[in-house]
């Protein structure tokens, strides 16, 4: 079986986000924690969670990505109990039994998502339509270095000295005020 972890492949979720998740956590897509909250009031980094936030289990950070890895059943079961008892501590589950059951149907959805190749990325996009919220869910397939060559661009520098530029005199030429 495969479930999603949070990933990060560069700084910009601690801009993002109120609370950004840690790489690695086990994540789920946490639509839930926008149930039963006017949306459209939500503003700036809250409105960015909802956007296009998944959720960690730990933290119960947001995080832009989540990758699909292979997991076991222990894996499954500690990530579920966890959760369970999230909600149990921040989102008012009259109790652990009740909680289990609803974490378990997270965790189950998320492993739906996560049925994919291992190591594709997933990214979700929600929106209001009609009163109701809406989720799109986009993948991208791993494809050995070829994301890292798009995602990133190393460029080859001299260990010279740079050169010296002297701003003063620009200004003067360019005219700048």
């Amino acid at each position: 079986m495969k479930l999603l972890r949070t990933i990060r492949l560069d700084p910009s979720d601690g801009f993002v986000f109120n609370r950004a998740a840690e790489p690695g956590e086990w994540a789920v897509a946490g639509t839930f924690v926008f149930w039963e909250q006017p949306l459209d009031g939500l503003i700036g980094k809250e409105r960015a969670a909802f956007r296009s936030g998944l959720l960690g289990v730990s933290s119960l950070g947001w995080s832009t990505l989540a990758v699909a890895v292979e997991a076991n059943e222990a894996e499954r079961s500690a990530a579920t109990e966890q959760l369970a008892t999230q909600l149990c501590a921040h989102f008012g589950a009259p109790d652990l039994a009740l909680a289990r059951r609803a974490a378990a149907e997270e965790i189950a959805y998320s492993a739906t998502l996560a049925d994919v190749a291992a190591g594709t990325l997933v990214a979700v996009h929600r929106s209001v339509e009609n009163g109701d919220i809406r989720e799109r869910f986009r993948t991208l397939l791993p494809g050995g270095d070829a994301l890292h060559n798009r995602a990133f661009a190393f460029e080859i520098v001299d260990d010279e000295a740079p050169e010296a530029v002297n701003l003063m005199a620009l200004d003067q030429r360019g005219g700048g005020k």
